[in-house]
């Protein structure tokens, strides 16, 4: 059987350390994975680049690092205690146990999120579902709680939940960031840290985790403003790619036509466009990739208002895939804290009092990597590769001597030194020239700096490309420049003469 491009992702990331089962020297739990080296730096690029896109949108959005554990109370008011469920079917044979809703959508073809237990035991029914392990009769469908709880203290008795989002501690701290940041909305309050759930079932690899990291932005403002935006005109003949409830196929529809006649408001539109420029124009994803799809009111979580999911087209988990949503959450929040805490969490803003709205930006961010590495695998005759944009490559610079004799290495060692300060450099002398070369292809690495028998008589070294394997020399004294200009888009040819 041919591997497939998912299994081929799979081993290149956990060979090349990217990522790889948490504790697999033991036996693994699914859901859990070890960030590499590799994986470490590609995920700390995706999340700065991230922060420093999206709260540079309003002069009054700030970040802020909260603990993973919180207290029994912040859940009861936020809701999740009742209703963070997931639909729980059993086998009543080999008790195997996964969810409902999945096994529809994989066996039917049909969407099933949101429906009720009734409805699911309808449509396993009518189906003629079977357990996937076994192939006998399934039990009727329950909901099961995804958080997890922790006994806190020496006598066990307190009980704390680890987050199952990051959202709830922007809105536990707003109180107190307003009154820091001199009482102005919209405020902006963002958390890129880590959530818990309990997944009955996690599967698809990488792609479904029980413990995972979130980048999200609560945007905190008055209800009367909500269709009011200053940078508007910036935007308004911008076309978003929606898929609206109840379409079949995908529309491309100017901001301006969102807002007057679909009525969404201008708030919400705006950062609608930013996050589709933010995939677009930063990320560089397929334009073709990229969806907004809006959630019907059966399918959104009940206190959500308006929702679109941001969805991209992967291979390897056939088709569109939900990784990131633009939610409005009114002051459902806000209002649910107020009265389990008994603080007042209304605003006085001018003499006008309420409660702030929401708007929340939220990305996974392991599902967004995933997507990346879906998205700009490769493959030619000679390579499989990572072809990431150049700003998301986890190493930018790899050096090598063309062989390991002559004072070639010694010589590549300065150079590695001369640009390790500036680059996230790689330095290797193991293998042959061309292994050396697939070795950091397959990783993603755009530049790759080759130290030669001409660089002793002439203090120049050549310069490839990652993506086409074209070559320059550059005089070392100009290397980091343009090395830089390499980096920041400019091609080759327009730094020097192409050598091969």
């Amino acid at each position: 059987m041919a591997e497939s491009k998912a299994d081929k992702i799979m081993n290149i990331a956990t060979k090349r350390g990217f990522f790889f089962p948490s504790g697999e020297i033991y036996a693994t739990k699914a859901g859990f994975w070890t960030y590499g080296h590799l994986g470490t730096l590609f995920k700390h690029k995706f999340e700065n680049i991230w922060r420093d896109y999206f709260l540079n949108l309003a002069e009054n959005y700030y970040e802020i690092e909260d603990t993973n554990i919180l207290a029994k109370e912040v859940f009861k008011s936020s809701g999740h205690l009742e209703h963070f469920m997931d639909p729980l079917s059993e086998c009543k044979k080999c008790h195997f146990r996964f969810r409902a809703d999945e096994l529809i959508e994989d066996e039917t073809g049909l969407r099933a999120d949101g429906l009720k237990a009734e409805e699911l035991d309808k449509l396993i029914k009518e189906n003629k579902l079977k357990c996937p392990r076994c192939g006998s009769e399934l039990d009727k469908v329950k909901f099961f709680n995804m958080m997890f709880d922790l006994k806190v203290g020496a006598t066990g008795e307190d009980i704390m939940y680890l987050r199952p989002e990051t959202a709830q501690s922007p809105y536990i701290a707003f109180k107190r960031e307003f009154l820091a940041l001199r009482e102005k909305l919209p405020l902006g309050l963002a958390v890129i840290g880590k959530a818990f759930r309990n997944e009955i079932s996690p599967r698809q690899g990488f792609f479904r985790l029980r413990e995972f990291t979130q980048a999200e932005l609560q945007i905190f403002f008055d209800p009367d403003e909500f269709n009011k935006v200053e940078n508007w005109n910036e935007i308004k003949n911008y076309k978003l790619r929606l898929l609206l409830t109840g379409k079949k196929n995908l529309q491309e529809i100017s901001c301006e036509h969102c807002n007057r006649i679909l009525k969404l408001p201008k708030l919400y539109v705006y950062h609608l466009a930013k996050i589709q420029q933010f995939y677009l124009d930063i990320l560089k994803i397929p334009r073709e990739k990229f969806r907004f799809r809006e959630l019907s009111e059966k399918e959104r979580a009940f206190y959500n208002k308006l929702h679109f999911d941001i969805e991209l087209n992967l291979e390897t988990l056939n088709g569109w895939k939900e990784i990131a949503g633009l939610h409005y959450r009114s002051e459902y929040d806000l209002s649910g804290h107020q009265r389990g805490s008994g603080e007042k969490l209304e605003v006085n803003i001018n003499g006008k009092k309420f409660i702030p709205h929401v708007l929340e930006l939220s990305f996974g961010v392991d599902r967004n990597l995933w997507a990346l590495l879906d998205l700009f695998y490769h493959e030619d005759k000679e390579r499989a590769m990572f072809k990431l944009p150049f700003n998301l490559a986890p190493i930018e610079v790899a050096v090598f001597p063309l062989v390991n004799k002559d004072k070639l290495p010694e010589k590549s060692i300065e150079i590695y030194n001369l640009l390790k300060n500036e680059f996230k450099t790689f330095y290797d002398e193991k293998g042959s020239i061309g292994r050396m070369y697939r070795r950091v292809d397959e990783i993603g690495v755009p530049a790759m700096i080759t130290i030669d028998h001409q660089t002793l008589k002439d203090k120049t070294v050549t310069l490839r490309n990652r993506d086409d394997m074209k070559q320059i020399r550059v005089k070392i004294k100009d290397l980091n420049n343009i090395v830089k200009e390499f980096l920041n888009g400019k091609s080759l040819n327009k730094l020097g003469k192409i050598i091969n």
